[in-house]
C-alpha cells in the first residue's frame, strides 16, 4: 500500500498541489511585511510630521507667493500647480526613501530575522515596496486637506481618480529605490546619494515649473527623470476631470501612465534582480 501511494503523492506533487501553500505562505510574508512597515509609520509620529512639514511649507507658502508675484499665466492657477506638483513630489519621494529603512534593516537585528526566514527575498522586497507606498499615501491625504482649505479645486471624481493614481505613483517611486537601494551598500551611503539623484528632478520633472518648451539638453534630460510621469499623470488627474479649470501643459494621460507602468515593470524587475544577488553574495 506504501508503494502504491507513493507514485500518487508524486503525482500530486508534479500536478503543483503544494504551490498554493507556497504562494499562500510567500503572500502572508509579504503582508507581514507591509503591515509592518505601516504600523510603523503610524506610530513613528515625528517621521509623518517631517514628511508633512517640507511639502505642506511649499504648498503654503510657495504657491501663494508665486501666484502673487506672477498671476495666472495663461489663466492657470500657480497655487493649483505647485500643489499637484507637490502632491505627486511628495508621495514618489517618500516611497522612494522609505526603500532605505531596506538597508537599515539589514544592518539592524531585524534583516537577520527576515533575510534567514523561510520567505524568499522577492517576497521581501515586494511586501517592502507595497508597505512604503502604503506609507506614502497618508502624507499624500495630508497635503489635499490642506489643498482643499486654502482653495484648490478639487472635486469629488478627482479625489477618487487620486487614489488609484497616487498608489501607481507610489509603487513607481518605490520600485525606483530599490532599483537605487540596490547598488548602495549602507544607510549612510544611500542618505548621502539619494539626495543628489532627487533634488534635481524637482526641476526636470516640472514640481515648481513648467517644462514644455525647455532647451534641447534640458528637456532630454526631463524625459528621462521618472518623476516628471508621476508629476503629469497626477495633473492630468486633477485637471482631466475640470474642464472648465485653465490647465497646464501636460503629456496626455495614456502616454504618462504608460511610461509610468514601464518604468515601475524595469525598475522592479532590475531593482529586484540586482537586491536578490547582492543579498546572495553577502
Amino acid at each position: 500500500m506504501a508503494e502504491a501511494a507513493a507514485p500518487h503523492e508524486l503525482t500530486a506533487r508534479r500536478k503543483g498541489a503544494p504551490l498554493p501553500r507556497r504562494w499562500q505562505a510567500e503572500l502572508s510574508a509579504v503582508a507581514v511585511i507591509a503591515h509592518r512597515d505601516f504600523v510603523k509609520l503610524l506610530r513613528d509620529r515625528l517621521r509623518l510630521l517631517s514628511e508633512l512639514a517640507f511639502p505642506l511649507v511649499l504648498v503654503l507658502l510657495l504657491g501663494p507667493a508665486l501666484q502673487s508675484g506672477f498671476g495666472a499665466p495663461g489663466g492657470v492657477s500657480l497655487t493649483g500647480f505647485v500643489f499637484s506638483g507637490v502632491l505627486a513630489q511628495t508621495i514618489w519621494q517618500s516611497a522612494v526613501l522609505g526603500l532605505v529603512s531596506l538597508v537599515a534593516d539589514r544592518e539592524e537585528d531585524f534583516s537577520q530575522e527576515v533575510f534567514v526566514s523561510p520567505a524568499s527575498r522577492y517576497s521581501i522586497v515586494a511586501g517592502k515596496i507595497i508597505g512604503e507606498s502604503l506609507v506614502a499615501l497618508p502624507t499624500g491625504l495630508g497635503i489635499v486637506v490642506v489643498g482643499l482649505l486654502i482653495g484648490v479645486p478639487l472635486p469629488l471624481p478627482v479625489l477618487v481618480a487620486l487614489v488609484p493614481t497616487s498608489l501607481f505613483v507610489a509603487l513607481n517611486g518605490g520600485a525606483f529605490g530599490l532599483l537605487l537601494l540596490s547598488r548602495v551598500g549602507s544607510q549612510r551611503a544611500a542618505n548621502q546619494i539619494f539626495p543628489f539623484l532627487l533634488l534635481p528632478q524637482y526641476f526636470l520633472a516640472g514640481v515648481f515649473n513648467p517644462i514644455h518648451g525647455l532647451p534641447l539638453p534640458l528637456a532630454v534630460l526631463s524625459a528621462l527623470s521618472p518623476l516628471r510621469y508621476a508629476v503629469e499623470l497626477t495633473r492630468n488627474a486633477i485637471y482631466g476631470l475640470q474642464p472648465g479649470v485653465p490647465a497646464p501643459e501636460t503629456t496626455a494621460a495614456p502616454i504618462n501612465a504608460a511610461v509610468l507602468g514601464a518604468s515601475l515593470l524595469a525598475f522592479l524587475v532590475a531593482g529586484t534582480f540586482l537586491f536578490v544577488r547582492a543579498e546572495r553574495n553577502r
